[in-house]
Formats: C-alpha cells, structure tokens, sequence
C-alpha cells in the first residue's frame, strides 16, 4: 500500500496577471506595507511567525492573503510552515522603480514620524 502526499499549493497569479491597481492596494495598507517593508530588508523567504503584527491572527492571515492575490508575495509550504517571498523580479519587471519608491517613502515617513 502506498501512502498519498497531499501537498498544500496556494493560488498566486502569474506575472502577467498582476495589476498595478491590485498592487497599489495592497500596499496602502500600513499592516501589509510593513510585511512587505520587513521582507525587503531580510531579503529572503520569512515565516509568518517572524512577522511581530499589533493585530490578531486571523486579521494576520487576511493581511498576508491579500498580498499573495495581488502578487506582491508568493506563499508555499515546506513542512507546517508557511514561507513568504516578495516577488520583487516580477514587480520590478512590470512595475520598475514602484517597489523601491514605496519603500523609500515608507522609509522617509517612517524616520520623519519616529524622529
């Protein structure tokens, strides 16, 4: 008898299915922009427990879902853990210089607000 892996895949949408509208959105979120503000400085794949979030679990979970719709994240499983990755290839390929003005304005706001 042989056993059946059931691997957990998540839907992303290709690179040409990313919009610039979905993009933006998912950005003008100040939760979701700093996911994305940690994942560019790590710059590699994070767990979701790596993320310290003021907001509950499940309002976690939605933060993350709308970044992978949108296609600024892609999500998979290795083992129980959820990993995440900014797909800055693909939003620098449809979108150049849109990811690193966000993160510079966030970065200026952030010094401005905390200074």
């Amino acid at each position: 008898m042989t056993t059946a892996t059931r691997t957990r895949v998540l839907d992303h949408p290709a690179r040409e299915e990313i919009r610039l509208e979905g993009v933006l959105h998912a950005l003008s979120d100040a939760v979701r922009l700093r996911i994305v503000r940690d994942m560019a400085r790590e710059g590699t794949e994070l767990s979701c427990s790596f993320f310290d979030l003021p907001v509950t679990k499940s309002t976690t979970t939605h933060h993350f879902r709308v970044l992978r719709e949108s296609g600024v994240i892609q999500q998979y499983y290795q083992g129980t853990a959820k990993l995440n990755a900014l797909r800055r290839d693909d939003l620098d390929a449809l979108f150049p210089g849109l990811l690193d003005s966000v993160l510079a304005a966030a970065d200026a706001q952030s010094a401005r607000l905390d200074g």
